[in-house]
């Protein structure tokens, strides 16, 4: 459902990804994603009580409606929102759009939690670059050394491209902001309860499942723009970038986060992928990449740049695409 006509929906993302470059993250009023956040607990709280032992099955149904009333309240609260600013004036509309667009991108938030990690660790201070890496990887970081410290900001980087950038911006021209926010909710549900643990494996089966599949042609748009924006960079290889997705993006157990990781490793000529642990269980993930030179706090800056370039190239597109349109 589109809420403006095409020429509008452009700008008004447009404009969400220049607020996002300069503003990032809000902190006032609170984030949409800490709404999102709290709903979701409360829900789980509702339809997975503590005292309650259901079977498999019945897990999986509550799951289900677990993802459907938080995608569905995502969305409709947006409409009633947009819909009453557009009644107040046409520009409040757009204002309120833009904004709540912008919300759902953080190319300049995953930039600021990168550095966190990358000016500890190039300054000899592992300690304080595993306790920032521990903010944006749910992989165990106590024990991590340089290499794998600078490994996870760089695939959570590379993996973001796609949920925090490409993929909330495909649905912002697809349906407004509310579409957005119905895809936020949706990521958002799979970060908190889309784990293959004893806990989620049932209850955050259709979370995960629903997550993979409004990210699956965004991720696929990913190698495509990550090995253009590649070729922009000096350093970095686009050539590499699409052997790199050709050659090893289905060996990542997402169907998705392969490919921008890939591409990643591809361009900057670094191998991802190896030993993590999640919750006391090691895990071997299929490493992605040619090794050509070891990994190092460096490449996180080539991660972070190849990020900007990709949402350089989409911003320029959707320009491109308002002047033909109004034309």
């Amino acid at each position: 459902m589109m809420f403006y006509s095409l020429q509008e929906t452009l700008l008004i993302t447009a404009a969400a990804i220049a607020i996002d470059w300069l503003v990032g993250d809000p902190r006032w009023p609170t984030h949409p994603v800490i709404l999102i956040g709290r709903l979701i607990s409360r829900l789980e709280r509702w339809l997975r009580p503590d005292s309650a032992a259901p079977t498999p099955g019945k897990l999986k149904l509550r799951g289900v409606a677990l993802a459907l009333i938080t995608v569905m309240a995502a969305y409709a609260a947006l409409a009633l929102l947009v819909r009453a600013a557009d009644w107040v004036h046409p520009y409040v509309g757009y204002a309120l759009s833009a904004w709540f667009v912008s919300t759902t991108i953080a190319v300049k938030g995953l930039k600021d939690a990168a550095m966190l990690v990358y000016r500890p660790l190039a300054a000899g201070d592992l300690g304080q670059a595993r306790h920032y890496a521990g903010y944006i990887v749910s992989r165990d970081t106590s024990a991590m050394d340089e290499r794998d410290t600078a490994r996870s900001a760089i695939e959570t980087v590379s993996e973001n491209t796609v949920d925090a950038f490409l993929s909330p911006v495909v649905f912002a021209l697809l349906g407004g902001a509310p579409l957005a926010m119905l895809y936020r909710a949706a990521n958002t549900l799979d970060s908190m309860v889309g784990y293959k643990n004893d806990k989620y494996i049932h209850f955050g089966w259709a979370s995960a499942r629903l997550d993979d599949a409004l990210n699956y042609i965004p991720a696929r748009l990913a190698g495509l723009v990550m090995t253009l924006a590649a070729a922009l960079l000096p350093g970095l290889s686009p050539a590499r970038a699409f052997r790199a997705v050709h050659t090893f993006a289905t060996l990542h157990p997402s169907p998705n986060s392969g490919i921008p990781e890939s591409a990643a490793a591809g361009a900057i000529g670094i191998e991802l992928g190896g030993r993590n642990v999640y919750f006391g269980r090691v895990s071997e993930r299929a490493r992605m990449g040619w090794p050509l030179r070891p990994l190092a706090a460096k490449d996180i800056l080539s991660a972070v740049r190849l990020l900007y370039a990709t949402s350089i190239l989409i911003f320029v597109g959707v320009i491109g695409t308002w002047l033909i349109v109004r034309s």
